[in-house]
């Protein structure tokens, strides 16, 4: 399948931004999908963003203007450009694939990046 590893988390003030990067290793070939997804303390993961191997995109309407998602498939690795941060995005954001190896599907996920958005 598809190992994942996120990174570029960290402490920003509120309104400022940093670049959150998932490089991808493995079966790279094979995903259709890549998404970003945070999961506050104490409340559900949710979809930022999406972006398909046709480079459709896709975003929650909470970031819309502010977040964007791009991949680099020669470096193999997804990015999520964060402008605008507000403290209540302070989560662990997690980067996940999905596809279809040998007619099988899959979801694979990274071991999480913390954003923390200070006021």
């Amino acid at each position: 399948q598809v190992q994942l590893v996120e990174s570029g988390g960290g402490l920003v003030q509120a309104g400022g931004s940093l670049r959150l990067s998932c490089a991808a290793s493995g079966a790279t070939f094979s995903i259709n999908i890549m998404n970003w997804y945070r999961q506050a303390p104490g409340k559900q993961r949710e979809l930022v963003a999406a972006i398909t191997t046709g480079g459709s995109t896709d975003y929650a309407d909470s970031v819309k203007g502010r977040f964007t998602i791009s991949r680099d498939y020669a470096k193999k690795t997804a990015y999520l450009q964060m402008t605008g941060l507000k403290p209540e995005e302070t989560a662990g954001y997690y980067c996940n694939a999905q596809g279809q190896l040998l007619s099988k599907p899959y979801s694979s996920w990274g071991q999480g990046t913390k954003v923390t958005v200070s006021s």
